[in-house]
């Protein structure tokens, strides 16, 4: 028996990672940012204020109903992550583990498009996903 449960444990891992289960949203949370405005012309670096209603932050690891933690979306579209999983940490997915509601970033200077996405303890964005309209700034 030992060594049937020694084999199915070594074909599951073997298997790869499985889906992450997601976290429902509460009917109504809403993620937002709330400085710079879209269309604002800022130098670098740019101090951006993160806003969300309807839930609360907790850092990442907290398994609390109802909260979550950010992440910035940094010119990328939503469409190019897989919402099933655990996020990356890129230089265009930042995240914010701490419960950080407020970031100061170097930014290169140019047109960006920023948006938030909450992700719950293990940083899986929430089912349907928190995310922000998108804001679109330029860099100085």
């Amino acid at each position: 028996m030992q060594k049937a449960l020694a084999i199915i444990a070594t074909l599951a891992a073997a298997a790869g990672p499985a889906l992450a289960e997601r976290t429902a949203a509460p009917e109504g949370a809403r993620a937002y940012i709330i400085a710079p405005e879209a269309g604002a012309t800022v130098p670098s670096p740019v101090t951006i204020r993160f806003g969300l209603s309807g839930m609360g932050v907790a850092p990442a690891g907290t398994d609390a109903p109802g909260t979550g933690h950010h992440h910035l979306l940094i010119d990328i579209d939503p469409a190019e992550i897989d919402m099933s999983q655990s996020l990356p940490a890129t230089e265009q997915i930042v995240h914010f583990g701490g419960g950080q509601t407020e970031v100061t970033l170097d930014l290169d200077p140019g047109v960006h498009t920023l948006r938030l996405l909450l992700g719950d303890a293990m940083h899986v964005p929430h089912d349907p996903p928190i995310l922000s309209e998108p804001v679109t700034i330029t860099v100085e």
